[in-house]
């Protein structure tokens, strides 16, 4: 396998899922915006038309090492369970986007022990994971407090009862829906708080992450406010991203993060890291 950034031939990606972010991370290396990234494999549940105006090939999901060097899983929480660690073992490196898959520590520690591949994680919707990660190396993390608030329908779950379900879809008013730890939250809304799962990685534990989730039926953004108290010092940041114009749930910048991570993991010049 090609060291990431090292060798001399392009970064070989492969996409797990084809929907709305893979999609559009898909087309964007295809059109060159990531530099050194060559997309050569993507594995889907159907078969789509589009990647074969592409010219990509489709495989199966465990077939994905023996195409890329690099795996960017772009499909939901149960693809990243059934195969992330498959892929890992079998040699390939994994970005994930599906953050909340992580709350499941043992599925955690097999990503993270494997001999094989690296385990990496997209910042996706928001920004500050690199100075909450900073804070950890410093000392100690005491609190950090998420507050998502997004459009009151996008937000309705099957375990709501039928009064809350009424107020998010059809209410006029402003909704807190959850009040609690990262963990249940991920749980509880496993499409719209990747986010809390991003930020209890950075923290290092899950412990101090506690998240509001609200529905807006007036707002028209993807809302997210973190306030973080820590030995180094007190941060606030304030995120307000567009949604997603094929899925309402996520933000459309969440792509783009992945772009961003591709052009500093193939080596081009002059990135953050």
């Amino acid at each position: 396998m090609n060291e990431l950034g090292g060798g001399t031939r392009p970064l070989r990606v492969g996409l797990l899922g084809w929907g709305a972010i893979g999609a559009e991370v898909g087309r964007a290396i295809q059109r060159g915006d990531a530099p050194g990234v060559e997309l050569t494999a993507v594995a889907a549940l159907h078969h789509h038309d589009d990647l074969d105006e592409l010219d990509v090939s489709q495989v199966a999901p465990g077939d994905l090492p023996s195409h890329c060097d690099l795996v960017i899983e772009v499909a939901s929480q149960q693809a990243l369970i059934d195969y992330g660690p498959d892929l890992l073992a079998a040699g390939a490196d994994l970005l994930v986007v599906s953050v909340g898959a992580l709350a499941d520590d043992q599925l955690f520690e097999r990503l993270t022990a494997t001999d094989g591949g690296r385990l990496m994680i997209s910042t996706g919707a928001i920004g500050g994971i690199d100075i909450l990660s900073a804070c950890r190396q410093l000392g100690r993390i005491d609190d950090v407090h998420l507050t998502t608030t997004k459009p009151a329908p996008v937000l309705v779950q099957s375990w709501m009862d039928a009064e809350l379900r009424r107020r998010l879809e059809t209410g006029t008013e402003v909704v807190t829906c959850f009040s609690g730890p990262a963990r249940e939250a991920v749980l509880r809304f496993p499409t719209s708080v990747n986010v809390a799962a991003a930020l209890a990685v950075a923290a290092g534990s899950w412990e101090p992450v506690r998240v509001d989730v609200v529905g807006d039926p007036a707002a028209s953004r993807n809302t997210h406010v973190i306030d973080v108290r820590a030995d180094s010092g007190d941060y606030r940041f304030e995120i307000s991203n567009r949604p997603s114009p094929q899925n309402p749930r996520s933000s459309h910048v969440v792509p783009f993060a992945v772009l961003r991570a591709l052009n500093v993991l193939a080596g081009r010049p002059g990135e953050f890291v």
